[in-house]
């Protein structure tokens, strides 16, 4: 494996823009690097949907070996705030100067992965087909992969690199996850000569949030309120006020609980001041549960034993593309590569972890075939 090569390819990858809904400049960065690895690329039109400057972007290797088809896959966006990243060394881990992300979620993914599979080329290891997919959206949702049309792909066993901590974690389950939208009516009225002919929407949205179970509920739940908006002068009492929030569960019948209660507590808001409330709630992903002795994770746990790491199953609260994989028949867990305290500025990365990411990946396709 060249970690030279690994390395500046990734403090490459973290310096193009490539926030939510903008991943045009690093999906056309990829190109060519996939293609000079002999891959066939295409991008889809995902994006034009889901109001993305690009698509998600597939590349399949024609495997030298017979052995079930494997595919890869990382996402391209990051968070925010992710424009002008200048990433740091110090003492063997990276980091970005402090004002930005680092963006290792998930780009040093896509450089793991690019690393391993051209490091199986180089070294004429046997493979079967490789498919890699990269997606666009991903922080917003899942979006990418939620849209993507899987009749593209053969691979029915997949490795979604995008995970805090070192190697050798396997997520095998993660959450449902609901998105909140509940807007209060009130009634406009001036706030200085006649306030009791008013309904105050930010007075029932407090009220309603103040009652609220939120954060974790339970080991299995957690629910947040991310958005607040409301009015726009102090002398009018606020006719209107709205927020938008989640709600988060590996058991769909808590997280339904969970959606109850958080509908009952604005309706009664709502109801105590006289006002209405509209209360829309949809499913954003499914949960995901795979038995850990399927193929997919018993290949993961015979990699690690080959790279003497110990390799621990787990489930998670995060969200990640492996959600919507598991949804349309690939088997599919989440493995770590490394990245801590991802969307935050402090985000970092050792660069042993992410050469371990690279080998992680070599040891997969090995053992597949």
């Amino acid at each position: 494996m060249n970690e030279t090569r690994l390395l500046e390819r990734f403090l490459e990858f973290v310096q193009i823009n490539s926030e939510t809904k903008n991943e045009k400049a690093f999906a056309e960065h990829l190109i060519p690097i996939l293609e000079g690895m002999g891959m066939q690329v295409s991008m889809d039109d995902v994006g034009e949907k889901v109001g993305s400057n690009a698509g998600n972007l597939l590349a399949k290797l024609k495997g030298n070996a017979k052995a079930p088809t494997l595919m890869f896959s990382s996402h391209m966006d990051t968070v925010t705030p992710g424009v002008g990243i200048r990433p740091q060394i110090r003492d063997g881990v990276i980091y970005s100067d402090g004002t930005t992300i680092l963006g290792a979620d998930d780009k040093a993914g896509i450089a793991a992965i690019l690393e391993g599979v051209q490091t199986v080329q180089e070294e004429g290891i046997p493979h079967g087909d490789i498919e890699l997919l990269f997606t666009i959206y991903e922080e917003g949702g899942l979006l990418g992969s939620k849209y993507f049309d899987y009749s593209k792909v053969e691979a029915k066993l997949c490795y979604v690199l995008d995970s805090g901590g070192s190697p050798g974690k396997i997520t095998v389950g993660g959450p449902s996850q609901a998105k909140i939208e509940a807007e209060f009516i009130g009634k406009a009225a001036h706030a200085g000569v006649a306030p009791e002919e008013g309904i105050s929407a930010v007075q029932m949205m407090a009220e309603a949030i103040a009652n609220m179970k939120l954060l974790r509920i339970d080991e299995e739940t957690t629910a947040n309120i991310g958005l607040l908006t409301a009015g726009q002068v102090t002398n009018i009492v606020t006719p209107s006020a709205s927020f938008v929030g989640e709600a988060r569960s590996l058991d769909d019948d808590k997280l339904n609980r969970q959606i109850d209660h958080m509908r009952e507590v604005c309706e009664s808001a709502a109801r105590k001041y006289g006002g209405n409330v509209q209360f829309i709630s949809h499913t954003a992903y499914k949960a995901f549960d795979v038995d850990v002795n399927s193929a997919v994770v018993q290949n993961a746990i015979k990699a690690f034993k080959n790279m003497d790491i110990e390799a621990v199953t787990m489930k998670s609260g995060g969200g990640s593309d492996t959600s919507n994989y598991n949804e349309n028949g690939i088997s599919s867990v989440n493995l770590s590569i490394g990245e801590t305290k991802p969307h935050t500025l402090e985000e970092s990365i050792s660069i042993q972890d992410l050469n371990d990411a690279a080998r992680m990946v070599v040891e997969l396709i090995k053992v597949n075939a």
